[in-house]
C-alpha cells in the first residue's frame, strides 16, 4: 500500500515536471502578449471602456432617456420640440470612457477663449465674491454703451451660471457654456462662489453645498436692475444641488423664467458613500479633498479660527474634510446632518419653475443611484434627462472634441422655452434690496496674475475698451435671427481668463469711491490647482497600457498576428 502511494506521489510529480518544462519551451514574447492582453483587459474595465460596444453598434450613440410627468406642458410645449433630447448622444470615440472624459476635462477640455468683465458682489453679511461677464456684444460685436435707463430696459436674456465645487469662471466648461450662450445673443454672468475667483473671504461665511443665500440675493438684485430682462439659471455639479434646493425653498416667488441643473449629485449622503465604494472612485474622492484642501489654505487665517486647521490638513477624504471644516463652519451637529440638511432631492417636489435636469448613468463622482426618479416624474415643471454616456460635466461630442453635448441641450431647451409662452413669471414682488445694489456700481475691474485692480470708466482712459486675451481662435459666426436661434442648435463660444474694462459711457468713478474699493480690495492670488496632479496621474496609468501595447504591435507584427477585439 506504501510502495503504491509513493509510486503515485512519484508519478505526480513527474507529470508536474513535464509540464513546467512545457511551459519553458513556450518563447517569452507569447507570455509577455498574453500579459499585455490581460492588462489591457484590466484596464478597459477599471476604467470602464465602451470603445467596443460603440464600434458593435455602428458608432450610433445611446438614446436619451427622459422622465416626466404625462400631464407636463413644459415637456409638451418645450422639451418635446428638442431636437437633441430625442436624439442620442454619442461620445467622441477616442474619449470613451467617463474617467477618460471627466480627466480631459479638467486638464484641458478644449476651452473657448472669453473676455470676462467683473463686478463684485457685496452680501449683506460682509461677504464678497465675483460676478463674471460676457455680455452678447463681447462676442457678437456692437455697442457697449450701458446706463441706468438702459439697463432697466434692456430686454436681452440673462444666464446665470453657478460653477461646481472648487470651480469658477475659469473652469473649461463654464468657458463652453459662457460663450456658446453668449454667441446666441444672450448675456452670461457666472455667480462665482466665495473664496473663489481671486477674490478674499470677507466675512465668517463659507460656502457649501446647501448655501442658497448668495444665489437667492445675486438672482433678486439682477431682477431688481434688470426688470424687463428674463433671468436663466443653469447649475453644475454643486451648483446644481444648490440651484434645486433654491428653488424648492422659494417655490414661486423667484425671478425666474428657467433652469437647468447638469449633473447634480442629489442626495450627498448616499454620493458620499459612492464615492469611497470602489478604487476608482477613491481617486476622484482623493483629489477633490486635495483640492479642497488648496481652497482652505487660500483662506488659512479664517479657516484656522472657525475650524480644526490640523484636521483639514489630516483629511483624506471630502467626508473628513467635511467633518472638520464645512460642518464647524456651518454649525451642523455632523457630517450627516449636513449631508441630509443640504440635499437637494427632498426639494424636487416643491420646484415651481421650469427646470431641466441632465444627468448620466455612467458618472464617476455623482452616482445614478442618487437621481430621484419618482419625484422629478411627479412634478409637472421637471425634464429629467439622462444619458448612457457622458462622465461628469463632460459629454465631449465629434472627433475633435470640441464641443459639450449638455451645452448643446441646456442652451437648446432655454431658447426653446423663451420663445414659448411656459416661461415662469414671479407671483410675487422680490424682496426690497434697498437704494443701493448690492452689486458694485463702480467700475468692472480686471483680473490679472491674481491681482484685482479697478478699471476706470475715464473715456481718456488708456484702458477704456482694452481685450486682455489672446486672439479667439475659434471662428465666431453672428447670429442674425435671434428667434429662430434660440429654438434651434447651439454653437460653442469661447471664454477669456481675464476681463475686459467696462464701456465708457459709464459714470466717472469718484476719488471717494476708488478709495473705499481699495479698502477691501488686496492682493489676490489665483486658485492653487494640485489637486490636478492626481488626475494627471490617473490619466498617464490609463492610457500608458495602450501606448505600450501599440507599440509592443508595432514591433512585432511582422512575427505575430494581430490578437482578436475582445470585447
Amino acid at each position: 500500500m506504501a510502495d503504491t502511494f509513493s509510486e503515485s506521489i512519484a508519478a505526480s510529480a513527474q507529470a508536474l515536471k513535464l509540464i513546467l518544462q512545457g511551459f519553458t519551451l513556450i518563447p517569452i514574447i507569447h507570455y509577455e502578449i498574453a500579459f499585455v492582453c490581460l492588462l489591457i483587459i484590466f484596464v478597459y474595465n477599471f476604467l470602464e471602456f465602451h470603445f467596443f460596444h460603440d464600434v458593435l453598434t455602428l458608432f450610433q450613440g445611446s438614446p436619451v432617456s427622459l422622465t416626466y410627468n404625462s400631464a407636463s406642458e413644459i415637456y409638451h410645449g418645450v422639451a418635446s420640440k428638442c431636437r437633441l433630447l430625442h436624439g442620442r448622444y454619442l461620445v467622441t470615440p477616442w474619449l470613451s470612457s467617463p474617467h477618460v472624459q471627466t480627466t480631459f476635462l479638467h486638464f484641458h477640455g478644449r476651452p473657448p477663449a472669453v473676455n470676462y468683465r467683473r463686478k463684485l458682489f457685496h452680501a449683506s453679511d460682509g461677504g464678497t465674491f465675483a460676478l463674471d461677464w460676457l455680455k452678447s456684444s463681447d462676442v457678437l460685436g456692437g455697442s457697449t454703451f450701458e446706463d441706468n435707463d438702459a439697463l432697466r430696459h434692456d430686454k436681452t436674456p440673462i444666464l446665470i451660471v453657478i460653477p461646481g465645487l472648487t470651480s469658477d469662471s475659469s473652469a473649461a466648461y463654464i468657458k463652453h457654456l459662457a460663450y456658446s450662450t453668449a454667441e446666441r445673443g444672450w448675456d452670461v454672468v457666472i455667480c462665482n462662489h466665495r473664496g473663489l475667483g481671486g477674490i478674499s473671504v470677507t466675512s465668517d461665511c463659507f460656502y457649501n453645498a446647501g448655501w442658497t443665500k448668495d444665489t437667492r440675493d445675486v438672482i433678486n438684485d439682477l431682477h431688481r436692475e434688470y426688470p424687463n430682462a428674463p433671468l436663466f439659471v443653469v447649475g453644475t455639479s454643486i451648483g446644481a444641488n444648490i440651484l434645486v434646493k433654491y428653488l424648492g425653498e422659494d417655490g414661486e416667488d423667484v425671478p425666474i423664467a428657467g433652469a437647468v441643473a447638469i449633473c447634480s449629485p442629489w442626495d450627498l449622503l448616499i454620493g458620499s458613500r459612492f464615492i469611497g465604494r470602489r478604487t476608482v472612485q477613491k481617486f476622484y474622492d482623493r483629489a477633490l479633498t486635495v483640492g479642497l484642501q488648496q481652497y482652505a489654505k487660500l483662506h488659512q487665517t479664517l479657516f484656522h479660527r472657525l475650524a480644526d486647521w490640523d484636521g483639514i490638513l489630516k483629511s483624506r477624504r471630502i467626508r473628513d474634510f467635511d467633518n472638520y471644516a464645512t460642518r464647524l463652519v456651518g454649525k451642523f451637529e455632523s457630517v450627516d446632518t449636513y449631508y441630509r440638511h443640504c440635499s437637494s432631492a427632498q426639494y424636487v417636489t416643491k420646484v415651481a419653475i421650469p427646470l431641466l435636469c441632465i444627468s448620466t448613468l455612467d458618472d464617476p463622482v455623482c452616482t445614478w443611484e442618487a437621481i430621484p426618479w419618482d419625484e422629478c416624474r411627479a412634478n409637472k415643471n421637471i425634464v429629467l434627462a439622462v444619458t448612457r454616456h457622458g462622465g461628469h460635466l463632460a459629454f465631449f461630442e465629434g472627433l475633435t472634441a470640441s464641443t459639450l453635448w449638455w451645452v448643446r441641450a441646456a442652451n437648446e431647451f432655454l431658447g426653446v422655452l423663451h420663445c414659448s409662452p411656459f416661461m415662469h413669471t414671479q407671483k410675487k414682488n422680490p424682496p426690497h434690496i434697498g437704494p443701493e445694489s448690492y452689486v458694485d456700481q463702480g467700475p468692472y475691474v480686471n483680473v490679472s496674475n491674481g491681482m484685482v485692480a479697478a478699471v476706470t470708466n475715464d473715456p481718456s482712459s488708456p484702458t477704456d475698451n482694452v481685450k486682455l486675451n489672446e486672439e479667439d481662435p475659434f471662428e465666431r459666426q453672428k447670429v442674425n435671427d435671434q428667434s429662430a436661434v434660440a429654438a434651434a442648435d447651439v454653437l460653442v463660444v469661447p471664454d477669456a481668463k481675464n476681463v475686459v474694462s467696462s464701456s465708457s459711457g459709464q459714470t466717472s468713478v469718484k476719488a471717494a469711491d476708488l478709495n473705499s474699493i481699495k479698502k477691501w480690495l488686496e492682493q489676490l492670488f489665483q486658485q492653487n490647482r494640485r489637486s490636478t496632479w492626481m488626475l494627471t496621474y490617473i490619466a498617464v496609468i490609463s492610457t500608458l497600457p495602450f501606448m505600450g501595447a501599440t507599440l509592443y504591435m508595432l514591433l512585432f507584427r511582422k512575427k505575430f498576428k494581430q490578437p482578436k477585439s475582445l470585447n
